[in-house]
Formats: C-alpha cells, sequence, structure tokens
C-alpha cells in the first residue's frame, strides 16, 4: 500500500480536527464514487423474505447485538480449532462457510458497528467534556489536553502519532437512539492506492463525512444503551489490550510481568494498531464510568440525581440509590462537540434491562483495572496499562481487602467499582425476589414489580455470572469459561446464590408440556404459557450460565432439553428462520444476538458428547454450525442486497474500493458499501429490525 500520511501536527490543531468536524461540506468531488447498489442479486433462490421494518437506531439492542456476535466469532471459531490465519476476506466461504461467517462477518460486523457509534457518528457526548479529562495536566485548554492525551496514548501503545485518524468523534457516554442515515455524501474519493485498481477510501482515516444527523438523536441516557456500549469497549478493550508488542517488529507477546513495557522495545497491546485503538476505548470507558458515579444515579428518597459513592460502602436497606431508567440531556458547549449543560430524570424506575446491562460490562471492566492484592490471577499487561502511566493506580486503601477504609477515588478502578458494586446491590435488594428465586422486571424506587421475564432473568444470570467471576479474581472477556481459583467472596458467594435460585425456578416451573419455556411469571397469578424464542433464548443462556458457575449438570440438561424443543418446534426448514411468536418472524436486534449466543453456548458447552443419554440431531456439532450459516445468510446479511439485518459493511468484511467497479458491493455479496444502501448518503454497517416472510 502506498502510504500516504497526515502532516504531523501540533497537539492543539489535533484537537481541533477530534471537535470541529461535522460541518456540512459544501463542496463537490467529482472523484467520490458513491455508486448506487444494483438489483442485482434481487433474484434470490431463497424463499424468504426479509424486509426492514424500522431505520430507527436502537443503541442498546445494536450493542447488545453485537457483543454476542464478537464472542460467536474469532473466539467461537478458534475455540473449534480454526487456525485464524486461514481467513481471507477476500475468499467467501473460506475455509468452509462457518469459519467464514463467524471470524469474518461476525467478528468484523461488531467491531466497526462499535466504531460507528463511538468515534464517528456523533452518537452521544463528545470526549472533550469528559470528567477524566479535567484530571489531566498536560495542557491549558480541554482541546490542548485531549489533543496531548491522544499523542500520549500513541506514544504509549508504539502507533504513529501521523496515523491518528482525523475528525473522530469519541464520545464518553452515548445516547439511546437516532437516525444511522448519515448527513452527508460519505467522502468515498482515493487516499491511498493499494497498487491496483483497489484503494483505500478517505472515510477510512477521516471521519469527518461519517457524521449522523444530530436532531434526529434521541438525547436520553438509558442505561441499557450506554451499558450495552460500554459491554463493547469492555469486550474488545480487553481483547486489544490483553497482551505487548514488539516496537519494531509488532510482534505480539503475552507478556511476563507488569514492567515488561520498561523496556523501549516493548509497548502496550497486542499491536501498535490494535493497541491505539484498546486505549482510546480505554479513555472513553475511564470518563464513561466517572461521569456515571458521579451524575446519573438516582437517590429514591428526593428523586434528585446523586454521586453514587463509595460502592463497597453502599447499603440499599438504607435507601435505595440506583441508575434511573431515562435522564434527558440538555446539550451545551460547542455544537461541533456538545456536552451536557443539564441533566433531568425523565424516567425514574429502576429496569432489569438496564442494570444487567451495566453489571455485565463494569464486570468485564473490573477484570482489567482489577488492582487487588489478593488477587493472584491479575493479567500483567492490563497491570502494566493501570501502573500510573497511560491511566493511574488505585488509591492503596482501594487494593486491600476491607471496604471500611475504602475512598472515593477518581481512577478507571475505583470509579468502576463504585458502579459496580452499587449495580450488584440494586440488583439484588431491588429486583430479585427472594421469597420466589426470581428476577422481577422493574421496581419504582419503592418496590418491587411482579412480573418475571424469562428472557431478562436469564440474562441477568449471565450477567452475574460475569459479576462472580470478576469479584473473585477469575478471568472474564474471552476467558470467561476458564476454570480457576477464586477469592470466594461473600458478594461472590451471593450472586451463585442468586443465579441458583432462579436457575431452579427455570427448570422445575417454568418448561411446559411441549418442551418450550414460558415466557415469563406473574406473582400472585402464575405463569405466562406465551410462547416467545426470546424466552428460549434468555433460558438457555441462563442455565446454561448457572451450569458454568455452578457445574451442576442438571442445569445443562436442562438447557439441552429446551434447545432442542426450540429447534424442532420454532425453526422453519424453509425459511432458514426461528419462528419468534405466535407464527411470525420478527427479528430485533437482540433477538438476533441472542440466536447468536445460543448457537454459541450449544456449540462449546451443550453439545453431544459421550456423557449424555441421548444426542438429539440438534446438537450436533454440525447441525448446530448449519443453522449458524443459514440463520445468519438469511436474517443478517439477507437473501437480497436490498434485504437483511446488516445495513451496509466496510472493507473488513471484504467489500473493497475499485476505481473500476461503482456498484456499491465489489465483493458481490448481499451486504452494499456504507455509501451505497438505505438512503441519499448511504446507512452506517448497523442492525435493522426485520421481519421475514414467505417470498
Amino acid at each position: 500500500m502506498v502510504n500516504k500520511p497526515w502532516k504531523v501536527i501540533s497537539a492543539s490543531v489535533l484537537a481541533s480536527t477530534l471537535v470541529l468536524a461535522g460541518c456540512m461540506n459544501d463542496k463537490e468531488d467529482a472523484s467520490k464514487t458513491n455508486g448506487t447498489v444494483t438489483d442485482q442479486n434481487k433474484e434470490d433462490a431463497s424463499s424468504s423474505k426479509v424486509n426492514v421494518s424500522d431505520y430507527t437506531f436502537d443503541t442498546a439492542g445494536n450493542m447488545f447485538a453485537y457483543a454476542e456476535f464478537e464472542l460467536s466469532g474469532e473466539p467461537l471459531a478458534e475455540s473449534l480449532g480454526l487456525d485464524l490465519d486461514l481467513l481471507d476476506v477476500n475468499k467467501l466461504d473460506q475455509p468452509t462457510p462457518f469459519d467464514y461467517t463467524a471470524g469474518v462477518e461476525s467478528y468484523e460486523y461488531s467491531e466497526e458497528a462499535m466504531y460507528e457509534v463511538v468515534e464517528k457518528s456523533g452518537m452521544g457526548l463528545h470526549l472533550i467534556n469528559g470528567p477524566a479529562v479535567d484530571l489531566l495536566e498536560d495542557g491549558g485548554s480541554p482541546e490542548e489536553k485531549l489533543g496531548n492525551r491522544f499523542y500520549e496514548l500513541a506514544d504509549a501503545v508504539g502507533y504513529q502519532r501521523e496515523e491518528i485518524f482525523k475528525n473522530m468523534f469519541p464520545t464518553f457516554i452515548e445516547y439511546s437512539s437516532g437516525d444511522p442515515h448519515y448527513k452527508e455524501e460519505v467522502d468515498t474519493s482515493e487516499y491511498a492506492s493499494n497498487g491496483d485498481d483497489s484503494y483505500v477510501p478517505v472515510y477510512q482515516v477521516n471521519f469527518e463525512s461519517l457524521r449522523w444527523d444530530r436532531d434526529k438523536m434521541e438525547k436520553t441516557l438509558v442505561p441499557s444503551a450506554y451499558g450495552a456500549t460500554f459491554l463493547k469497549q469492555a469486550l474488545w478493550a480487553g481483547d486489544f489490550m490483553g497482551g505487548f508488542h514488539t516496537v519494531d517488529g509488532d510482534e505480539e507477546l503475552a507478556g511476563e510481568t507488569s514492567k515488561d513495557d520498561d523496556d523501549e522495545n516493548i509497548a502496550l497491546g497486542v499491536s501498535s494498531a490494535d493497541g491505539f485503538q484498546g486505549a482510546v476505548l480505554t479513555e472513553e470507558m475511564w470518563n464513561k464510568v466517572n461521569f456515571i458515579s458521579d451524575e446519573l444515579f438516582v437517590n429514591a428518597s428526593d428523586g434528585q440525581l446523586t454521586s453514587a459513592g463509595i460502592g463497597s460502602q453502599y447499603d440499599p436497606a438504607n435507601g435505595f440509590v440506583y441508575l434511573p431508567h431515562s435522564v434527558g440531556v440538555t446539550e451545551g458547549g460547542m455544537a461541533q462537540a456538545p456536552g451536557a449543560e443539564s441533566l433531568s430524570v425523565n424516567d425514574s424506575r429502576s429496569v432489569l434491562q438496564d442494570q444487567w446491562l451495566m453489571l455485565w460490562p463494569s464486570s468485564e471492566f473490573f477484570g482489567m483495572t482489577d488492582q487487588r492484592d489478593a488477587n493472584t490471577n491479575k493479567t500483567p499487561s492490563f497491570q502494566a496499562l493501570f501502573d500510573g502511566a497511560p491511566y493511574p493506580s488505585a488509591p492503596k486503601e482501594n487494593k486491600d481487602t476491607s471496604a471500611s477504609n475504602d475512598v472515593k477515588g477518581t481512577d478507571p478502578f475505583s470509579a468502576n467499582a463504585n458502579v459496580m458494586l452499587h449495580v450488584f446491590k440494586n440488583i439484588d435488594a431491588m429486583h430479585f425476589n427472594n421469597d420466589k428465586g426470581v428476577f422481577v422486571t422493574e421496581n419504582d424506587g419503592k418496590e418491587q414489580g411482579t412480573y418475571m421475564d424469562t428472557f431478562q432473568a436469564g440474562y441477568t444470570m449471565e450477567s452475574l455470572r460475569i459479576f462472580q467471576r470478576a469479584i473473585d479474581g477469575l478471568p472474564v472477556g474471552y476467558a470467561s469459561g476458564e476454570a480457576a481459583e477464586g477469592l470466594k467472596t461473600e458478594e461472590g458467594k451471593r450472586a451463585l446464590e442468586m443465579i441458583r435460585k432462579q436457575a431452579d425456578f427455570i427448570k422445575d416451573q417454568l418448561i411446559m408440556e411441549s418442551g418450550l419455556v414460558a415466557k415469563g411469571f406473574e406473582l400472585g397469578k402464575g405463569v405466562d404459557e406465551e410462547v416467545t424464542l426470546d424466552a428460549q433464548l434468555g433460558a438457555i443462556r441462563g442455565l446454561t450460565a448457572a451450569y458454568l458457575a455452578t457445574d451442576d449438570k442438571g442445569y445443562r440438561d436442562a438447557a439441552r432439553s429446551i434447545y432442542t424443543a426450540m429447534d424442532e418446534q420454532l425453526w422453519n426448514e424453509d425459511l432458514k428462520a426461528y419462528e419468534t411468536s405466535d407464527g411470525k418472524m420478527e427479528y430485533t436486534p437482540y433477538t438476533a444476538g441472542a440466536v447468536s449466543a445460543a448457537f454459541r453456548t450449544a456449540l462449546l458447552n451443550l453439545s453431544n458428547d459421550g456423557s449424555d443419554q441421548d444426542s438429539p440431531e440438534s446438537l450436533e456439532i454440525e447441525t448446530i454450525t448449519s443453522r449458524y450459516t443459514e440463520f445468519y445468510d438469511t436474517v443478517i446479511d439477507g437473501p437480497s442486497v436490498h434485504e437483511g439485518m446488516q445495513a451496509s459493511e466496510f472493507w473488513d468484511t471484504g467489500d473493497y474500493y475499485n476505481g473500476k467497479d461503482t456498484s456499491g458491493n465489489t465483493d458481490g455479496d448481499n451486504v452494499p458499501q456504507v455509501q451505497a444502501g438505505h438512503g441519499k448518503y448511504g446507512i452506517s454497517p448497523i442492525l435493522l429490525p426485520v421481519t421475514v416472510e414467505k417470498r
């Protein structure tokens, strides 16, 4: 590739490119290639018709789905024996359709959608207004501080300063919904040639033309939305920063000690490029947890927003301090880099989905930032990341085993721990009915609701499993299935107790005669026997979590039984998709993500082995991988270029740019390039809800 780097600029000028982008570009560029996708694939052999039902971007659903897609991507394919070096984005369905779908499409869709939200679209509050930026000392104005900070992060990971993307819009917290269509023409003109007819487009290195319309954003802060984004950030940052690399050869190193990067030829991150992205994600999370901790909790006694305080010392019995369902934002500051001028509580309910979608990512981030002396399983590269440079370490009081001496800290470990422990304790106190052993979906700040939703309960169990591993010092992230000796904390024991009780209730009370699990349970009334795909997926996820957390094979047997019933009764062989409810196939990002997770857990934990008394066809590895690819081809990619949940794609999944091909779909698959699909200027590479019907 011909290298054409940006000119090295001062930190203040770099900062201006981070905050001044987003203005409409009135200049026309004749070299831009904005092809309109033709109907070349419209006449498809598939019997399925997969139409988009809504173009509203749901942040929570998308980021949740893409988190599951990530885990069902390279990590899954590699765990099943794939040599990742065999993957080539230009070789469709090689070395096998499953390997390509998982290792390329599922994984890369997941990564690019995250960047779209936290670096490109403007879907939230700009990092320049983040609370941790105020803590930085290198520079006078916030712009100078942020510019210098990006240079500091680049240096820490051995990344060339001149290669920092231009016109980024890094966010520290994200809005709940918006319009994913681009506001202006995407700049697909040539930035650098690859030596043949293909080239790198400008928008890959300069994000100015990738903004969304701020007037069409729902400017509310919903925990499930900024929490699901937090989950994406934590999973990818954990992957990117989970090792070191050599500066001269960019060779990945596992790392032996937290001092490895003292060597001038060793830098943070598994590579320089991944390290820089990981550092930016960590910077965003550091600001996010401080903002949440300081600004977004509500005091149940007066309904006012308040600081969370010290999580280890929080006692819900003295009054609830929790994350409300919706906080409205009145923006202030620079229009191109807005912050929050004021905040107001729009909906003060505590919603279970919000809570587990905050517990899961804060637990993942806890695993990265953990500096407790008692934890002997700490990762050397993570310790190096939070040893004072580039990120501050925790006060010594917060590293010991005593909660009584803990202090309020703004460092990543302390701020995140405060959020995580508040959320955990509130799930227990506000949402767990200890008598019945179930999680209820709502609490108005005074008393619990009465409905248990199987999907929400199942995912709460999985989030508690990750929490238990994190608080007990066990590996999380991609290694969350690995066995290790933990700290056996009181919080971990309570998490396991709640997991067991909810798992027993699902196993003993909610499985119907059909073998399918009920949608939910109403306290005082009984079982809600409606059949939904989401309920099956939640039960499978939750029972598998219970099995992994407790090693009780009865939970695995129950999950296997529900999976088999789901596959036999809800899978439509002609349309290659599951029925979602009452003869319908209506897929939201939540459902799509949970389907991906069900396939993954089936492959890794539930598939037939020699110890099983029965061996249903649905749980054979070959059957599951076939379902995985069929579902992806039908529902995610779609049977034609105008159908499917995945709205568009970048070059990471094979859609390269070619000066002689203006089709907007150079790889000839069913997903258009970003500038070519669903709208005047195209659409971001995100998931849209769809309906599946017979063609």
